[in-house]
């Protein structure tokens, strides 16, 4: 299964005409296209799902998320998915 998970943005950088974003997930840090949050900056929070950021959330909705994904036994998991991307 593959959902979308809350991360931080550590970062931003322009490449090849998209945005970038260095995004923290818990102690886990990987690229993400922010193409679809353009509002979307440092420090804010956001929903990714393979690899593309798709919606801006709250510190506190990203933190609800983590523990429903616990409790459903899918953060573990999904963590696994995200550190074996290719940067």
């Amino acid at each position: 299964m593959c959902l979308a998970v809350p991360g931080k943005i550590l970062g931003i950088q322009e490449s090849g005409g998209s945005r970038l974003g260095r995004v923290q997930f818990g102690g886990i840090v990987r690229s993400v296209s922010l193409d679809f949050v353009p509002e979307a900056g440092p420090d804010d929070y956001v929903m990714v799902h393979v690899g593309f950021a798709i919606s801006r959330v709250d510190a506190e909705e990203a933190e609800r998320t983590y523990r429903v994904l616990a409790e459903l036994g899918a953060l573990e998991e999904e963590l696994k998915i995200i550190a074996g991307q290719n940067e």
